[in-house]
């Protein structure tokens, strides 16, 4: 049995922990001591320090031994939080946790940590029989999963994995998720006075904005999204422009349409500048591979049952976002991703169901229990 009020104490001092991404030291230090104090040996690693990933905190690890006859399962959630994320306030209203001011409230992704440790916490205080059970809480999720990239996978055991880390009420299991790649460009033409000389010049933003218009964006299929997220050139009416920056990204569930559409917006602005004398520097960079189970894959079938076993009814679904499940999936570790409440994510009018707090530290718990 979970500890209703404990899970709701915890929760509250969670999200009052100051965790930007980027700035989760304070979190790493409260999860490895609230961990320890379970009697359970942690392990923290340098990933904070990895190239590109720029945190002062670090991935947290620990391993809880169970019956050898069940395969070990991967628990895991992300410590930081989107800005604004300082100074939190939280209050209790109609049954929601929200947040008061203007900051985000947290629940994203500190309910699926807060579920996990109330999980651990109750059933080492019940010793009842439990499968292996592995935890891994990350830094640097939001904005790029650059925590969950820069893992010391050889310290990890499991087969299988569970992410908590989606949105609406719990029985809701993500078995699907696309992968990213993000393009950066510059655009380079050639500076000259608008008025008296504007034939000598090349205008970076023509050619820029040619190529955006022949882009397919938003959404191109049931699996496939592309989006610009820059395109930038600040300077005088009476210049003609010679750069500018652009930023975009496409995201998938296929491989395949994912390469596709990477290939066609690199085509569109390799066309536009040649076409008015531009000269085009890019790099694609794959942020993360798309991960795909049936209703049928045993780990489902088990999360399904579990969810059973909690009173709420399962349904399996595919998402437009990456986690860190897309990483451990990369990695060997068959994982898909559970909701656990969040409402409202990356607004500050973010809040939680306090139920669904609860239902997802119980629906952990089973799945942790044999």
């Amino acid at each position: 049995m979970i500890n209703n009020e404990r899970i709701l104490r915890t929760f509250l001092e969670y999200v009052q922990i100051d965790s930007e991404t980027g700035h989760e030291k304070a979190m790493t230090e409260r999860l490895t001591a609230d961990l320890r104090a379970l009697g359970l040996e942690v392990y923290t690693d340098q990933a904070g320090r990895a190239p590109g990933v720029d945190s002062d905190g670090a991935n947290v690890y620990c391993f809880l031994e169970g019956d050898p006859g069940y395969d070990s399962i991967l628990f895991s959630a992300h410590m930081d939080t989107v800005t604004p994320g300082q100074g939190i306030e939280p209050y209790i209203e109609d049954g929601y946790i929200k947040t008061r001011g203007d900051t985000v409230l947290g629940a994203d992704d500190k309910s699926g940590v807060a579920a996990i440790m109330e999980a651990l916490r109750s059933l080492v205080e019940s010793g009842a029989p439990h499968r292996p059970v592995e935890v891994v809480f990350t830094i640097r999720e939001e904005g790029g999963l650059y925590g969950s990239a820069n893992l010391e996978y050889d310290r990890i055991r499991s087969k299988y994995g569970v992410v908590l880390d989606a949105s609406n009420d719990i029985g809701k299991i993500v078995t699907s998720a696309p992968g990213q790649i993000r393009l950066y460009a510059d655009i380079y033409g050639r500076r000259s006075h608008a008025g008296s000389d504007p034939e000598k010049g090349v205008s970076a933003i023509q050619a820029a904005a040619v190529a955006v218009s022949r882009m397919k964006l938003q959404r191109i299929d049931e699996e496939t999204t592309a989006n610009i997220g820059t395109l930038s050139c600040i300077g005088a009416t009476n210049v003609v422009q010679d750069h500018v920056t652009f930023a975009a990204e496409a995201r998938s569930r296929n491989s395949q349409k994912l390469e596709a559409q990477q290939a066609h917006m690199v085509r569109c602005l390799q066309d536009a500048c040649r076409e008015y004398g531009a000269r085009l520097e890019y790099r694609v960079q794959r942020s993360y591979d798309s991960y795909g189970f049936p209703d049928s894959h045993p780990l489902v079938q088990l999360l399904m049952e579990k969810c059973r076993a909690t009173g709420v009814e399962p349904w399996t679904t595919y998402t437009g976002g990456g986690t860190d499940g897309n990483n451990f999936n990369l990695h060997g570790i068959e994982t898909v991703v559970l909701a656990c409440g969040m409402e409202l994510e990356h607004t500050t009018q973010e809040q939680i169901r306090i139920q669904n707090l609860e239902d997802a530290a119980r629906l952990v718990l089973n799945i942790m229990k044999i």
